[in-house]
């Protein structure tokens, strides 16, 4: 039975929040933002980046928290921000890089031996995580793993000590070896109510392919480009996200992500290739993917990726 317009509309939306889905960027601070994404009036009109993005998008995950321990202040003020635009803004957070890179990860490999958190890292971590928490925004911290961590005996069980430390926060793993493909493996992060990140990366070598893996309340998905050419060779870091997704991309993980969150309370879909705002176009396409609807989205998004248009309201 075809139902009529109106009816078929109010069903899509009742199955959208059904599945909490919330579609997000990997960080909001980049410098290029500045005029492709947020208005060059901004700083004026004295309006916080947050507070602009979350008009937009349902959530961000912090980025900076992977290089720097969150100031407690900032956390809460970052928190108020999205909060005044969209009162349903989550956030999720990057562990600490001292707790899953080596120190020298980029000349040297991760593992359960080149891992060197000092004694203070776990106190300012949860300081700034308590932070988001006691704003009730934290929707998951992610523990973020490079390629060259690999599913050895040794970091299987650095692995298995790093969630029992902060398993008090909702948690997800990233893991991009394709050795930690295993059932084995995903059966520990169901008992330990752990997510599994789905990721979208470049099949180069034994990188982990996309998965539609659920293994805890909270789904998690990012999106980090399939920019071959530089993904190893890039000479600044950031050039290895700068790809701007196709819809028809787009639309075999809007397919996955539909199956993860039938099976969990909340998932995040995080797009994590950034330059020139290119995570908030495509984020923007994926949401009204999910909802089936025309979304709201900036001018400066409009004007800068055509392509938008087509999921854009005018």
């Amino acid at each position: 039975m075809i139902l009529p317009a109106a009816a078929r509309v109010v069903k899509r939306r009742d199955t959208i929040k059904r599945m909490a889905v919330y579609v997000g960027t990997a960080g909001f601070q980049y410098k290029d933002w500045e005029g492709t994404v947020y208005p060059k009036e901004l700083k004026k009109q004295k309006i916080h980046p947050l507070e602009f993005l979350a008009q937009y998008l349902d959530c961000c995950e912090i980025n900076t928290s992977f290089y720097g321990h969150i100031q407690p202040q900032h956390g809460k003020n970052w928190c108020r921000f999205a909060a005044s635009a969209n009162p349903n803004f989550q956030f999720t957070a990057k562990m600490n890089r001292a707790f899953t890179h080596s120190p020298a990860a980029a000349v040297q490999s991760t593992s359960a031996e080149t891992i060197r958190p000092l004694p203070e890292d776990e106190k300012l971590a949860r300081a700034g995580l308590d932070s988001i928490v006691e704003e009730n925004r934290l929707g998951a911290l992610l523990a973020q793993f490079p390629i060259s961590f690999k599913n050895t005996e040794e970091n299987h069980q650095y692995l298995s000590s790093l969630i029992k430390k902060f398993n008090s926060y909702p948690l997800a793993v990233e893991l991009r070896h394709a050795s930690w493909n295993d059932p084995s493996i995903y059966s520990e992060l169901r008992a330990e109510k752990v997510g599994f990140v789905n990721l979208d990366q470049p099949r180069l070598g034994r990188a982990l392919e996309g998965t539609a893996h659920v293994t805890a309340p909270i789904g998690y998905v990012r999106l980090h480009g399939r920019n071959y050419n530089q993904w190893f060779e890039a000479e600044k870091c950031e050039d290895r996200y700068n790809y701007l997704y196709k819809p028809q991309e787009l639309e075999k993980w809007k397919d996955k992500i539909e199956v993860i969150s039938q099976k969990t309370e909340k998932t995040f879909v995080i797009t994590n290739n950034h330059p020139k705002g290119k995570a908030v176009a495509n984020a923007l396409e994926l949401r009204s993917m999910l909802s089936g609807l025309k979304v709201k989205a900036p001018k400066t998004i409009l004007q800068q990726y055509w392509e938008v248009a087509d999921f854009a309201l005018p």
